[in-house]
């Protein structure tokens, strides 16, 4: 236990763990992984990294979230049409309720937060 929950070298991290295949698969068969930093009560917050295999799949998110991608390449797409490039170095805020689609181009990592 830490005061101050955290992961080192989250970009390059390899003892994650399968979280399995991406749920609402539209295309390919992406896989997920990761580590968990933080679970607060009712889930709320949580803080980690994952880390998705290449594939598309339909979102809808249950929170608001912050992603801050390390790795790969992905492709978010609204249902209102707008279109979100993703790669290193690109950071994210998602709303709660964002619905769409997610298509990972190269196995992309990132660190997220749901609130």
């Amino acid at each position: 236990m830490s005061s101050a929950p955290h992961l080192h070298d989250v970009s390059t991290r390899g003892d994650l763990i399968d979280w399995g295949p991406q749920p609402d698969a539209v295309a390919g068969a992406s896989r997920s992984s990761g580590r968990l930093v933080h679970k607060g009560p009712d889930n709320r917050p949580e803080i980690g990294t994952w880390v998705c295999t290449p594939g598309t799949w339909r979102l809808t998110l249950p929170a608001d979230e912050i992603c801050h991608f390390v790795a790969g390449r992905a492709t978010y797409t609204a249902d209102t049409g707008e279109v979100i490039e993703v790669g290193p170095g690109t950071v994210v805020m998602f709303p709660k309720g964002w619905s769409g689609q997610c298509a990972v181009h190269e196995e992309m990592r990132n660190v997220y937060a749901l609130f």
